[in-house]
């Protein structure tokens, strides 16, 4: 039996009903279902949500996630964008709709809503949810705006500030400077890549809590991609790893009045995972610890003899011009059955360097030649040595069947990304988990755990030092990349940043 296997075998899963918890004998860890698609309208797959992110400042932990997803026949996104809202570090939960944002839900001008990420302003005291409104619909040759919803307490939200109103936008992403000694401290910073347009990598500016931003500035050079994370360092400079034809990043250290060429991260090999599940955009799961080390993650299959399966791999920088190798994180070993993909990284900035603390939250099919049958986990790990070592992978949901996931254009899906957040040092995930729908109404919902996702003092740690890529390693399947997440717009060869480039 391998490792993974044996972990897996120490944890029974737990259920959830509402926010009610139902603890079976000797479970590890109880699932805490923290919100659930209300919505009726016509155009949706309804009781679904998907792809959420996750922040916490103090005893405040943010969620957000799409609810009611909508075919791709119909639309893009869901009929709204939902938060979950902990005020008192994870023991109980509010949720809710964005208001204004879309016409499901107190008049919105648009029609759907994706792509959630949540950030806060410590200067400004301001909840932040980035989202991307749809307007477009299928070969409409339009797609979406981006829009930042503000709260004071996580809780009571107003109307969308719009930051860019092209309709041509796609995969945003907000973060801010919290760090007080910065230079740019209360900078709040917007990415997006305009899909539909130019296709480059945008980042805009807020300066007084998200009320006002600058138009969009492209990198130096011009780089075009997809999925854009970025992070800001203590001393103020921001780094934006995104996916690019590989995994890529710019950063600015004047405050975003610039943006630096494109370096190359790595690029990826990756194993094409059964079952038609939507994993295939390759977007980068990014953190940054108390000292400004910032980690990448992604699923690869370079480890992996004949590209079986995808580990979760990871490369950190310091400054985000040099990326370190290319590391296996060792979740179970190289000649296990299991398949990962769709990593959440998160760090405690109150650790750093060789002392900081991650956990990383990821989906996984236990046999990963599962054909149309696949079984579908959640599961997760964590170190407490920045990555040097790490827990067995362990079980957090699961198993799902395929078909209870709302079906899009890209196959069945769960998230183009999740979310794991510290509060006060203890880590969280929040994911999407599907139970047996009900008729032909299905039963996908949001959860985190209730307890945090510590490891015990004495639980064993692994390595993958010395662990090098398999001679000749290469992808089992033709690798596409694109400036959308539905597949529609490839980004051209020309566009593609070369391997190795570091500046």
């Amino acid at each position: 039996m391998n490792r993974h296997a044996l972990a897996l075998l120490t944890v029974v899963l737990a259920s959830a009903i509402s926010v009610v918890l139902v603890t079976p004998a000797h479970a590890q860890f109880t699932l805490v279902k923290i919100s659930s698609d209300k919505f009726t309208n016509s155009d949706s797959v309804h009781r679904t949500e998907v792809e959420p992110d996750f922040f916490s400042w103090g005893n405040t932990i943010v969620g957000t996630f799409h609810v009611a997803r909508v075919p791709g026949s119909i639309g893009w996104g869901s009929a709204d964008v939902g938060w979950s809202t902990s005020t008192d570090g994870g023991k109980t939960w509010t949720y809710g709709i964005l208001p204004g944002l879309t016409d499901k839900y107190k008049n919105g001008p648009y029609g759907w809503a994706a792509d959630p990420s949540v950030a806060y302003d410590a200067k400004h005291k301001q909840w932040l949810i980035s989202t991307l409104p749809l307007i477009g619909q299928e070969n409409s040759g339009t797609i979406g705006d981006v829009a930042v919803s503000r709260s004071p307490d996580g809780i009571h939200w107003g109307k969308p500030v719009v930051v860019d109103n092209t309709h041509l936008d796609d995969k945003n992403w907000t973060t801010c400077d919290n760090t007080p000694t910065s230079p740019y401290y209360g900078n709040c910073y917007t990415e997006w890549d305009q899909a539909y347009g130019s296709g480059e990598v945008l980042m805009s500016t807020s300066h007084d809590g998200g009320l006002t931003w600058s138009p969009g500035i492209a990198s130096t050079d011009h780089a075009g991609g997809l999925g854009g994370e970025p992070v800001v360092q203590p001393n103020g400079t921001v780094i934006v790893p995104f996916s690019g034809g590989g995994y890529d990043a710019f950063r600015s250290t004047n405050g975003g009045k610039s943006w630096s060429t494109t370096v190359n991260i790595a690029s990826p090999i990756t194993h094409a995972d059964d079952g038609g599940i939507r994993t295939g955009f390759d977007m980068p799961g990014v953190t940054i610890d108390g000292a400004g080390k910032v980690y990448v993650v992604w699923s690869d299959c370079r480890f992996r003899s004949g590209c079986s399966s995808n580990d979760i791999v990871m490369s950190s920088s310091t400054d985000g011009k040099t990326w370190s190798a290319v590391s296996r994180i060792p979740i179970d070993p190289t000649k296990s059955t299991v398949d990962h993909f769709l990593p959440g990284i998160g760090a405690d900035l109150a650790t750093s360097g060789s002392k900081a603390n991650l956990t990383v939250v990821y989906y996984y099919y236990p046999v990963s030649a599962c054909g149309n049958s696949c079984q579908l986990d959640v599961g997760f790990v964590t170190s407490s040595n920045g990555g040097k070592t790490w827990t067995a992978g362990k079980q957090l949901a699961g198993p799902m069947q395929l078909t209870w996931l709302p079906l899009s254009d890209a196959g069945y899906m769960v998230a183009d990304y999740i979310g794991v957040t510290y509060t006060n040092g203890n880590p969280r995930g929040i994911f999407a988990v599907a139970k047996k729908p009900s008729g032909t109404i299905l039963n996908e919902a949001m959860y985190t755990t209730k307890e945090p996702l510590l490891a015990a003092a004495d639980e064993p740690r692994f390595s993958s030092k010395g662990e090098k890529p398999v001679r000749g390693a290469k992808s089992d399947h033709e690798m596409k990349f694109y400036y959308d997440d539905e597949g529609r717009v490839p980004i051209p060869p020309s566009r593609l940043i070369p391997p190795g480039k570091q500046k």
